[in-house]
């Protein structure tokens, strides 16, 4: 079973509370502990001794640090590109998300009182939804390699790096049917590199 109790308390810790008090720069272990005393205190107010006794373990969840909601995202990201390589039909390619964009996406999907929730709804509107639009009106297609990085106005810009040269490695990481399609496609390297957007969709500024 899973509650919220002490959670009040703990969002004053992380966020401050009515302008008393700053928050804290930095999420370490004495925050933690702090919130896991907050939490387990919270509990034996609102349950009786015996009831608390029939609890083989509390677990508090602690705040995602910087480097977990990294690795979050690099997963996600990985989990887009399956989803890519293991389509239908031949719409296969891989992509690539410069450090600008990673940055930019946390800051769409992570805040301190709801942590990664929505890290996965900014990835769908800032980079599938708009991968989607340019394989479809066929500017990206098989074997294709795209960049995704960040202009001067703070907008994502897909360049095209390579024209029909999928990765085999990851072909065969992902997924046998799309690295098979993917056999068949004709190979070559582009002179130079192409810009393009996926207008409407790309129409986002922070």
């Amino acid at each position: 079973m899973t509650s919220n109790l002490g959670a009040a308390e703990m969002n004053e810790m992380i966020n401050g509370a009515m302008g008393f008090h700053q928050p804290p720069a930095l999420i370490d272990a004495r925050i933690d502990e702090k919130i896991t005393r907050t939490a387990q205190e919270a509990a034996r107010r609102k349950f009786s001794p015996e009831f608390m006794n029939r609890i083989d373990k509390m677990v508090v969840f602690k705040m995602l640090k910087p480097q977990h909601l990294e690795k979050i995202l690099d997963i996600e990201l990985g989990m887009v590109q399956q989803r890519i390589l293991q389509a239908a039909g031949s719409s296969q390619f891989v992509f690539s998300c410069t450090d600008k964009v990673k940055q930019f996406l946390m800051q769409e999907g992570v805040d301190a009182k709801y942590g990664a929730r929505h890290l996965k709804r900014a990835i769908e509107k800032n980079l599938v939804f708009p991968l989607a639009n340019l394989v479809a009106t066929a500017q990206v297609k098989l074997g294709d390699f795209v960049r995704v990085d960040m202009n001067g106005d703070n907008r994502l810009v897909f360049v095209k790096e390579a024209e029909g040269a999928m990765v085999p490695v990851l072909l065969e990481k992902y997924s046998q049917e799309a690295g098979a399609a993917a056999a068949t496609a004709r190979v070559t390297r582009t002179a130079a590199r192409r810009e393009f957007t996926a207008a409407p969709l790309l129409n986002h500024q922070k």
